[in-house]
């Protein structure tokens, strides 16, 4: 699966009571599929997807499956702390025809948990390095089993070490990163030493003639568009035999997704995005292949400027596209779920209120939220 360009991570809009509000969902999911975004990042981590339960979980993703373009890579975000509550999803994920699961090591195994280890404390080193095949065993063992690829996260709290996940990336069903959090400084040079230490990772993944993604849905329609009718002779002269119309001699061959869409091959590595929304440019720069910054659900036409200007090649475009939503981005993401969803609402996307104990932004916070969004309407 191609993961380059700009994928948007989705907010999960409530009612005033805290309920789902899945109509909202839908209706964001049909408006970014008009945009140019690649691809959709259902219940990433600034969707608050740990207030969700199960059930809401597996109606996120249908609702947000079945509003989303056919041509929209869908991630599925389904972080839990336990390998088979990850495939119990992953498996409804591929059922609704997701394209990839993005999933997080659980914190308790996590290299933040433990903290720096003194080499004289024998038995922490014995913990530590228990605690570091379990990580390893986890994202394995969700790969093997994965019905759909496996795209890890590394954010705030979550993060690998370099060779740990360069190790993982060498897994056939493993086939991305998205890096979050961290400095400007850190996180760049992360995602520069990612693409160095995983550059002889490559791969064959099918694309279409304009070298965008085939998604799940895309062969789905494709099939369908392909299966023939049946049309039942009784129906119309008493008969009780049947025939398929497109059996018919003068019939044509029925389209399949080959001559319906024109698709290639393209050779792709080990794929890195930036979800650093103050840093897209330089990560880009560094080595990543896509973004998927959290303030896109607000305003997408303007990160994937960003994308598009450094794709092209116009480096001065591209600065000025990332110092354009710089300031505002900052804000919106600080303030949390609340700031982000209202700058949602400020370009007529469903966002509302965060889910308690998320707090909604304060008055003052809204000024200031308004004030940086004006030039960002889109």
């Amino acid at each position: 699966m191609l993961l380059e360009g700009l994928h948007i991570p989705l907010t999960t809009p409530f009612h005033s009571d805290g309920q789902l509000a899945l109509r909202k969902l839908e209706s964001n999911v049909a408006r970014y599929s008009k945009t140019p975004a690649a691809g959709l990042i259902v219940l990433g981590p600034s969707a608050e997807p740990t207030l969700l339960s199960d059930d809401e979980t597996r109606d996120v993703l249908s609702a947000a499956a079945q509003a989303a373009a056919p041509e929209k890579v869908l991630l599925a975000g389904i972080a839990r702390d336990s390998v088979r509550s990850v495939l119990a999803l992953a498996d409804f994920a591929a059922q609704h025809h997701y394209d990839a699961i993005l999933i997080a090591a659980p914190p308790f195994l996590t290299l933040e948990h433990w903290g720096p280890i003194h080499p004289s404390n024998v038995k922490m080193q014995e913990q530590s390095r228990a605690r570091r095949r379990e990580h390893r065993i986890f994202f394995e063992a969700v790969a093997d089993r994965s019905p759909l690829p496996v795209v890890l996260l590394s954010a705030r709290g979550q993060s690998m070490q370099i060779p740990r996940s360069v190790e993982l990336a060498a897994h056939p069903n493993i086939i991305g990163i998205i890096h979050i959090g961290k400095s400007i400084e850190i996180l760049n040079g992360r995602i520069q030493a990612h693409a160095k230490a995983a550059a002889s990772i490559h791969r064959e993944v099918t694309v279409t003639s304009t070298f965008a993604a085939v998604t799940a849905r895309m062969k789905l329609t494709a099939e369908a568009a392909a299966a023939p009718a049946l049309v039942s002779v009784g129906s119309l002269t008493g008969s009780a035999t049947a025939i398929a119309e497109s059996a018919s001699s003068n019939a044509p061959p029925a389209p399949t997704l080959r001559t319906r869409t024109q698709t290639r091959t393209k050779s792709v590595g080990f794929q890195i995005l930036s979800g650093n929304s103050s840093s897209l440019l330089a990560a880009l720069n560094a080595g990543a292949v896509g973004i998927a910054p959290a303030f896109a659900a607000a305003a997408p036409q303007a990160c994937y400027e960003v994308y598009a200007a450094w794709k092209d090649g116009d480096q001065g475009l591209a600065e000025e596209k990332q110092a354009r939503i710089r300031e505002a981005a900052a804000l919106a993401e600080s303030l949390g779920p609340g700031g982000l969803k209202y700058a949602c609402d400020l370009n007529g996307y469903a966002g509302g209120l965060p889910r308690l104990p998320h707090l909604p932004p304060t008055g003052d916070q809204r000024v200031n939220l308004e004030a940086v969004m004006h030039g960002l309407r889109n």
